[in-house]
């Protein structure tokens, strides 16, 4: 086991429509596309397309949509360890002028304790929050034994504050700083209290700003993707997660500006593509995109 990713399973349906139909009325759509979802689970494909294949600890229900999920992770050659559920997760996502809006239908009732895994060789371990149980169990555990602990910090869970404490690297959303109704900057100074070594804030088309093991603050802009370029943005953190993993397993010799840059090509690449799994770029497509895009001003 390289890395470990713990985190919820969805299947997503995502579609491009003019509108959204009420009443009696209905729409054609122009596009969709049908993947994997769900944070950590996006991410682990994504670092399994970048090189390094993870194992995936996620929810899993002996359904048509579970047996469709087994098949998607058995072309990424990812070894999935399910938690039983008794029905899958299902996303609608709907992108629009740079958002997306999503309808989730979740069964987060695990029916049995997460499985204990041996994790000798395991470089990494990435979280989503999912999973309350099995994220401190195997966050403490990493942290005891030198693994690099990530978290998304994409929002505010029941565990969040306690599972802090054994996180290395946080990349959050602001949709966290809005939650606990603090500003990206003292969301920053949040992480550092609770012993975050590298923490993030992502700001959209702001871009992030974060800092370093000295524990300085810095901003890293987005690339200047056209706006008529953007597709989907639904994924592009995952993607970011899944990304900075691999390049930190791949280059551990790198610094976090550079394995934070690297991860930055990737998001703008799935934000040109439907879905999930066409969102997920290749080693060349990442250098494609940091050919051709500068960062914006």
């Amino acid at each position: 086991m390289e890395a470990l990713f713990i985190g919820q399973t969805y299947i997503d349906v995502t579609f491009l429509a003019d509108h959204i139909p009420t009443g009696d009325d209905k729409t054609v759509a122009q596009d969709y596309a049908v993947s994997f979802g769900g944070n950590a689970v996006t991410a682990a494909f994504c670092c399994a397309k970048l090189g390094v294949v993870p194992d995936l600890l996620t929810s899993l229900a002996d359904d048509w949509l579970g047996r469709m999920f087994l098949d998607m992770a058995a072309k990424y050659a990812i070894p999935v360890h399910g938690r039983k559920v008794r029905e899958s997760s299902l996303s609608f996502v709907l992108p629009n002028d740079g958002k997306r809006a999503i309808i989730r239908c979740r069964d987060d009732h695990y029916l049995h304790p997460f499985p204990t895994l041996n994790i000798a060789g395991c470089r990494a371990l990435h979280l989503d929050g999912h999973q309350a149980d099995a994220a401190i169990h195997y966050a403490r555990t990493c942290r005891e034994r030198g693994i690099l602990t990530s978290l998304d910090g994409g929002g505010l869970r029941e565990n969040t504050h306690e599972l802090l404490e054994f996180i290395d690297v946080a990349i959050c959303a602001e949709r966290l700083a809005e939650q606990l109704e603090v500003s990206p900057a003292a969301l920053l100074d949040v992480l550092k209290r609770k012993g975050v070594k590298i923490g993030g804030v992502t700001m959209g088309d702001r871009g992030m700003i974060w800092y370093d093991e000295t524990g300085e603050v810095r901003r890293q802009p987005v690339l200047n993707v056209p706006t008529a370029a953007i597709i989907d943005t639904s994924g592009a953190g995952d993607v970011f997660h899944g990304s900075y993993i691999a390049s930190y397993l791949q280059r551990p010799g790198q610094t976090w500006a550079e394995h934070f840059a690297f991860a930055r090509a990737a998001s703008s690449y799935k934000i040109q593509h439907l879905g999930n799994e066409a969102g997920l770029p290749s080693l060349g497509d990442i250098a494609a995109i940091r050919d051709t895009y500068v960062e914006a001003a």
